[in-house]
């Protein structure tokens, strides 16, 4: 029903802010990745929201990103998370991160999350693989960083040290394959 709001920001008490829109002010919780990434009180925002009515509230969950917004609609359709349960997920991590403790399969990320127990974690990870992650734009951040990882743990088995490996992976361009990235990285560190 109501799926951004841009206006002044009124107040900042996390996690919830008070955007004045034209005389109304709308009280609106948000993830911390997103209450960080405000501008200061007085200044104009605008937030992507999701509005949920519940028999004894109706609450305004806000988001500075599409990408954000998609995940906690994600996370509130797994039976045992709500909103408040989703919106303490992301303020744990960010959607890159989460994406890719799905794709992994990390749990042990997931439990870090205040709220979140073994048990909660392994369902989130069962239920949003395959709905995170490519969706999200997360997962090509995450194939990009396991190649990387992969080229770094070879040239770190051929002998050379972290600082050698780091210094030739910055050199590659940032979606090489793993057995080009290290035909590339051995010929810039045999120069």
């Amino acid at each position: 029903m109501i799926g951004k709001l841009t206006g002044t920001l009124l107040e900042k008490n996390p996690p919830q802010v008070l955007l004045d829109c034209h005389g109304v002010g709308y009280e609106v919780d948000v993830p911390m990745s997103t209450f960080y990434n405000l501008p200061a009180v007085g200044e104009k925002t605008s937030l992507l929201t999701h509005f949920v009515v519940r028999e004894d509230a109706q609450i305004l969950y806000g988001f500075a990103s599409g990408t954000e917004r998609e995940a906690f609609r994600q996370l509130i359709k797994i039976s045992g998370v709500g909103p408040r349960t989703a919106l303490s997920v992301l303020s744990g991590m960010s959607v890159a991160e989460l994406s890719q403790a799905v794709t992994r399969q990390e749990a042990g990320r997931l439990v870090k999350v205040p709220g979140i127990g073994k048990k909660t974690a392994e369902r989130l990870l069962l239920e949003l693989k395959g709905k995170l992650g490519a969706d999200l734009g997360g997962l090509t951040g995450v194939v990009v960083a396991d190649a990387h990882n992969d080229i770094q743990q070879a040239l770190m088995a051929l002998g050379y040290n972290d600082k050698e490996a780091t210094a030739a992976l910055k050199l590659l361009p940032a979606d090489v394959g793993v057995s080009e990235g290290i035909k590339l990285a051995l010929k810039s560190l045999s120069k």
